[in-house]
């Protein structure tokens, strides 16, 4: 049986991906978290790991030696990263360098995929839409910034140490359990607080004319799990649906879900110092290797994602 290990297993997608290699693929799977998190997944052994402290992770490497590396620990909000560059910097390259290095130090080669982001790309031209994985990246915000050196670095490693490493480009994931300083999970939380008579009738929003590439998280992590067997060493890979939608579309999804009437006003706060006008992915690559298919259509995604904030709200009165 292949062995699994998920860095940074305990947030949003690797609960998913943790379930997608239990479940379904039927891979041994153990995930990292922080101390301080809280990490129950049925099935998954877990273990405490902070990848800034690389003989921690060599440690952990060597005594459970997985197949397969899934590096999804990162600071990956875009909105955190103006606000705390140090920490972006820190968790997302010098985080993914020790990991690479405990991984060269080891006397086995696994393979390793790194979690990137379709905000790498950064402002793309009009005549760049969709995005294929050669375009030039011009990364718009920290975050990004980080995301383009972890790539670079990925890349480094694998062709000078013969290491087995791939690389995606994730667009916007969005689905069920999501924390709410993302877009989507931001307005479904405000609507079913709305619904529970707990927030007056008003949402509150930030820049509503950037387009983004949506998928739900459990197609993206389909495509992780894809990417992992097939893909090939040293390359990069879009992941995402390939169809830009605005927020403000994505809003007005949303708020047809409900039956209240909610008035719509701009939170400055809520409002990023630059902001790239469209992101959409060209996912022919992916496709191509994996066969990969998106299945779960953005309605149902958003429908889901209200209700969870609805009975969350629901179970915690």
């Amino acid at each position: 049986m292949k062995r699994a290990l998920i860095i940074g297993g305990a947030g949003f997608v690797g609960n998913y991906l943790a379930r997608q290699l239990v479940d379904i693929d039927g891979y041994e799977t153990a995930v990292t978290k922080m101390p301080q998190e809280v990490c129950q997944i049925p099935g998954v052994e877990v273990f405490d790991l902070n990848i800034l402290e690389k003989q921690a992770i060599y440690a952990l490497l060597k005594d459970y030696r997985p197949d397969y590396i899934f590096h999804l620990a990162a600071q990956s909000s875009v909105f955190v990263s103006w606000k705390n560059p140090e920490l972006t910097i820190d968790v997302n390259i010098k985080g993914s360098v020790n990991v690479l290095d405990a991984v060269r130090m080891l006397d086995y080669q696994p393979r390793i995929l790194l979690i990137g982001s379709g905000e790498e790309y950064g402002h793309v031209l009009p005549d760049e839409i969709p995005i294929d994985e050669d375009n030039k990246v011009r990364p718009g915000n920290i975050y990004a910034a980080t995301k383009v050196c972890q790539n670079l670095i990925g890349k480094i490693y694998s062709q000078a140490y013969n290491m087995d490493i791939m690389s995606v480009r994730a667009f916007n994931h969005i689905g069920p359990n999501q924390s709410p300083m993302f877009v989507v999970a931001d307005f479904c939380k405000q609507v079913a607080e709305i619904e529970a008579g707990k927030s007056e009738p008003v949402i509150y929003v930030g820049n509503l004319s950037a387009k983004r590439d949506f998928t739900d998280v459990r197609d993206v992590v389909k495509a992780y799990s894809l990417l992992i067997k097939h893909g090939k060493k040293g390359e990069t890979y879009n992941v995402g649906s390939g169809k830009a939608v605005s927020i403000e579309n994505i809003l007005d999804a949303i708020l047809k879900l409900s039956s209240e009437k909610i008035a719509v006003k701009q939170d400055p706060a809520k409002m990023r110092p630059v902001d790239v006008p469209i992101i959409e992915a060209d996912v022919t690559k992916l496709v191509d290797c994996t066969g990969w298919k998106r299945k779960i259509p953005l309605s149902c995604t958003l429908e889901e994602t209200v209700d969870y904030w609805r009975n969350r709200l629901r179970s915690e009165e």
